[in-house]
């Protein structure tokens, strides 16, 4: 009877050693050749950035050419439709954003993939938007700044980087909050409706963090908060939006940046990008980088992010419903 459990152990043990060396195996996964890492966005964005800067050290890790692949148009459909039509293999990848990732499922009528078609891998950077007004509006505070909106309906307009995106769903939404009204105005890009602000074409607008910084320090703009869950580091005698107003308590905006993957990807592959990218992410010179564009890391791995882009999904539905917002990809 003593020998009865050493010779099972003996028995069991080839088989733990075979388990254990498939464990070491899954968590250690590796690409045989190398990755493409498709951005949805043209060069030079903050989306395309972080890709770079995983890349980089992606291919010290795995030992592979890692290559970014920018394939922009449609809002970042093109590149997306890519990804999702890619094979599973662990060899392309996503470095998608809010807009492709959440925003157009509710905004675009005939998009050819749908929310299932991507598996979420882990998040990149957070940057939330800047609530800016022309500096003659009488106005130094949020709570001011609500109160001219509601002595003044329909009177002041505000300027977007197209329709849907985030600055212009925030605008939205704030006013849905509030209940007031004012007219959006949309440009090709932010830089043009900045253009307008600074001449006092429109009186204000929500704008990238990264935008609004040395347009506010040399007085052509008014910096009034930002739309983040916190005060943003760098900012801290900036308020945020959601602490100005009890109503306004639910308000966050951001414009993330995160990882995706083709639906059927294997776990370990997951696994693996996910680990390094939450590794990236741990690097103190990663943290300042980010700062300088304007974000914060997001460093939400994947079931958390998974959870996180739910979330922002539902959010701007409710947003794009009530607003009755739709186009269709041209």
């Amino acid at each position: 009877m003593n020998d009865i459990l050493p010779r099972r152990a003996a028995l069991a043990l080839p088989a733990l050693l075979l388990a254990a060396r498939q464990a070491r195996a899954q968590a250690e996964w590796k690409p045989t050749h190398s990755v493409r890492l498709v951005v949805p966005t043209t060069a030079g964005g903050t989306t395309d950035v972080m890709a770079r800067l995983l890349a980089q050290h992606l291919q010290q890790v795995w030992g592979q050419p890692v290559v970014v692949d920018n394939r922009a148009g449609a809002g970042g459909v093109i590149g997306t439709v890519e990804v999702v039509r890619a094979a599973p293999d662990g060899h392309t990848f996503l470095m998608g954003n809010v807009g492709p990732q959440s925003i157009v499922y509710s905004l675009v009528r005939n998009l050819p993939y749908a929310e299932g078609d991507l598996l979420p891998v882990h998040g990149m950077i957070s940057g939330p938007n800047a609530l800016v007004v022309h500096p003659s509006l009488p106005v130094r505070s949020v709570a001011d700044f609500v109160k001219y909106l509601r002595d003044n309906p329909d009177k002041l307009s505000y300027g977007t980087p197209g329709v849907g995106q985030t600055p212009h769903l925030a605008g939205v939404w704030f006013n849905q909050i509030l209940g007031t009204r004012s007219t959006p105005v949309h440009y090709r890009g932010s830089g043009p409706a900045a253009t307008d602000l600074f001449g006092g074409t429109i009186q204000y607008m929500f704008d990238a963090l990264v935008n609004a910084g040395e347009p506010a320090k040399s007085g052509r703009i008014r910096l009034l908060a930002t739309s983040g869950e916190e005060r943003y580091p760098t900012l801290p005698d900036v308020p945020t939006v959601r602490e100005s107003l009890p109503e306004l308590a639910p308000f966050t905006t951001a414009s993330w940046v995160g990882l995706f993957a083709p639906k059927a990807t294997p776990p370990a592959v997951i696994r693996s990008l996910a680990a390094h990218a939450g590794a990236l992410l741990a690097e103190p010179a990663s943290r300042q980088r980010f700062l300088d564009l304007g974000g914060v890391p997001l460093t939400l791995p994947t079931e958390d992010y998974a959870a996180f882009v739910r979330a922002e999904t539902a959010k701007w539905t409710g947003v794009i419903q009530r607003e009755g917002l739709k186009i269709d990809l041209t």
